[in-house]
Formats: C-alpha cells, structure tokens, sequence
C-alpha cells in the first residue's frame, strides 16, 4: 500500500503489478524525455524485467526514483555497450583492410618477380627506382628504344597477369 506520497509498503505491497500499473506510462515518459524515443520503449521494458526478478518488489520505498534510475542505468549499459560493438567493427575493419593491402602488395612482388629478369631490371628501375629510359639505358647499356620496348612488354604481362 503507499503512503500518499507515492512510496510503497514492504508489507502487503501492490507489487509488480500494481508499480507496473500506476508508474509504466510515467516511466516511459520521463525515459523518452531523457534518451528519445528510439530505444525508450526497450529501456522501459528491460527495466520491468529487471524490476520482475527482484524478490522485495515491495520494499521498494520510493519507487518513482527507483524506476527512473534502474532505466538510466540500463540506457547508459546500452550505450556503453553499443560504443564497444562499434569501436570493435572500426578495429575489425581496420584489420580487413590492413589484411588486403598485404595481399595486394604479395600478389604485385610474385607478378614483378615473374617477369622475365630483362623485363624485371627495367621494370624495378623505372616503377621502383624512378629512373628515366635515358638512365635506364645508360646503367644497363642498352638504348632508349630498348627501354621502351621492354617496359611496354613488362606492363602488358603485368597487366595481363593482375586480370586473372
């Protein structure tokens, strides 16, 4: 029974049903006013579950600020526990991609080292090395003609290679 000032006796209480009854729209009001309406209604819900399995439902003196600071604790729990799951997902996309960027680079050394060596000497010094035809030539005594034939034919293979 309350005393008229909303609390409830610890005995002969109402109990969950009666709380459930006189408190569930307040309750819900006062939680969509504090976190908005998006979980509201799972936060008053978890909250009478969490209510229900307690044994002294009826020792609760003063169950308005009772009510109210077991669905805040429940809402924080769900946002904590909502950061995490997203933090987690940042970390396991981070590691996907950290993953792929390996494999790519794997996949570019075996297509480089495949090439025939004249091609790969080429190849390494002009995409790796930076050097110009001119001094590609000049360090492995061929013309700049030869150059350019052979970084054709090293592009093509490679480019041929990547699409399988």
């Amino acid at each position: 029974m309350t005393d008229g000032y909303g609390r409830i006796g610890r005995q002969g209480g109402p109990g969950l049903a009666a709380l459930h009854d006189r408190y569930d729209r307040w309750l819900t009001r006062a939680v969509r006013k504090r976190f908005g309406a998006q979980d509201a209604d799972d936060v008053v819900q978890d909250t009478w579950v969490r209510i229900a399995s307690l044994d002294l439902v009826d020792a609760i003196r003063h169950p308005k600020a009772f009510l109210l600071r077991t669905a805040i604790n429940l809402a924080l729990d769900r946002h904590r526990h909502r950061a995490v799951i997203e933090k987690s997902a940042d970390v396991l996309r981070r590691s996907d991609q950290a993953q792929s960027d390996q494999l790519e680079a794997v996949l570019l050394e075996e297509i480089v080292l495949g090439l025939p060596e004249p091609l790969r000497d080429v190849f390494v010094l002009s995409r790796f090395a930076c050097l110009s035809h001119a001094q590609i030539g000049e360090q492995l005594g061929i013309s700049i003609k030869t150059v350019e034939w052979r970084m054709t034919k090293a592009t093509a293979l490679c480019t041929a290679r990547l699409s399988l």
